[in-house]
C-alpha cells in the first residue's frame, strides 16, 4: 500500500485551504498512492476562532473535499473542525474517497502546557476505524496519542494501521517527545503508526499565535516494531511510504503483546476502602 503524508501548514481561511488540499491531494494521487493523510486543523489553523468557520459533515467544505478524493481515486483524511453543542466545536477528522466515507471526533482535549482546547472544543467517545482495500484503519488526533488505550482498542477492532492527525504544539523537548510517542503507540498496538502533523508556520515566516499549537513538522511512518520508516523535518512538505499492513499479522504472532495483555480490577468500591483501612489499624486481621 502506497501512502503520502502531506505535512501543510493551515492558515484562517478554510477556503484557502481547500487550495491545498486540491494541490497536495493532485500530487499524491499522481504518486500513485491510495491514500493521503493531511494533519488536523486542515480546515482552520488553531489560534482563529473556530466556531464561526464550523461546518457539518455534509456541508460545503467536507463535501469540496469529498469530490476531490473521489475525482482523484485516492481516500483522503483531513482534519477539520464540526459543530458541537453550546458555542463549541469537534475536532474532527474526516475520511473519504472511493468506497470510504467516516469521521472520527478527538476524545482526548488539549488541556495542557497553558492550552485549554476544552473552552472551544467538545470531545468525541469513541473510537473510529474505516476499511480500505480489505484493511482496517484506525483514526487519531493530536493529543491522544499520549493515551495508549485509545491505539489498542483501534487495534482489537482490526485496526493494522493506526493514523494520528496532528497540530502539534512547539515547546521544549516537544518533537523529542512527538518522535518518541509515535514509535511507542506503534509498539503498543503492533500496528504502523502514520503521523502527520502540521507544518512548523514559522518556516513560512509565520509567527505563531499565542501558545496556541499550530504544529513542528516532523511527520513519521512508523513500523509495528517501532522502526521510524519515514521522517520529516519541519517544513511543508509531500512524501510517499511504502507498507504492507500484511506484516502486522507475523509480527503479532511474534509479539503477542495484545493477546498477552491483562485487564486489571476495577477501582476498590467504599466498601473495600473500609475494610482496607480496619486491616491498617490493627483490626479486622485474621
Amino acid at each position: 500500500m502506497r501512502i503520502a503524508v502531506a505535512q501543510i501548514s493551515s492558515c484562517g481561511d478554510p477556503l484557502k485551504n481547500l487550495e491545498l488540499v486540491e494541490r497536495f491531494g493532485q500530487d499524491a494521487a499522481k504518486g500513485g498512492a491510495e491514500l493521503v493523510v493531511f494533519p488536523e486543523a486542515t480546515m482552520c489553523a488553531f489560534g482563529n476562532d473556530l466556531y464561526p468557520i464550523a461546518e457539518p459533515l455534509n456541508g460545503p467544505w467536507a463535501n469540496r473535499v469529498r469530490e476531490m478524493a473521489i475525482g482523484l481515486g485516492i481516500v483522503m483524511v483531513v482534519g477539520m473542525f464540526t459543530p458541537g453543542s453550546g458555542h463549541r466545536v469537534k475536532n474532527t477528522l474526516l475520511a473519504v474517497g472511493p468506497e470510504v466515507d467516516n469521521s472520527y471526533d478527538k476524545v482526548h482535549l488539549f488541556d495542557a502546557y497553558g492550552y485549554k482546547e476544552s473552552d472551544s472544543v467538545e470531545p468525541g467517545t469513541r473510537p473510529v476505524t474505516f476499511a480500505l482495500n480489505g484493511h482496517t484503519v484506525g483514526l487519531a488526533t493530536c493529543y491522544d496519542i499520549r493515551f495508549p488505550a485509545l491505539f489498542t482498542a483501534s487495534a482489537g477492532m482490526g485496526a493494522t494501521i493506526n493514523i494520528v492527525c496532528a497540530s502539534w504544539g512547539a515547546g521544549e523537548n516537544k518533537i523529542e517527545q512527538w518522535s518518541l510517542l509515535t514509535q511507542a503507540r506503534a509498539l503498543d498496538s503492533t500496528s504502523f503508526v502514520i503521523a502527520c502533523g502540521q507544518a512548523d508556520p514559522t518556516t513560512l515566516g509565520i509567527p505563531r499565535v499565542g501558545n496556541a499549537p499550530t504544529g513542528v513538522g516532523h511527520s513519521a511512518v512508523v513500523s509495528p516494531l517501532g522502526q521510524v520508516i519515514l521522517q520529516l523535518s519541519a517544513e511543508p512538505s509531500l512524501a510517499f511510504v511504502d507498507i504492507d499492513p500484511n506484516e502486522v499479522e507475523d509480527v503479532r504472532l511474534k509479539l503477542p503483546v495484545l493477546a498477552n495483555a491483562h485487564s486489571f480490577l476495577p477501582p476498590p468500591t467504599q466498601s473495600d476502602r473500609a475494610t482496607d483501612g480496619a486491616s491498617k489499624n490493627g483490626r479486622g486481621l485474621l
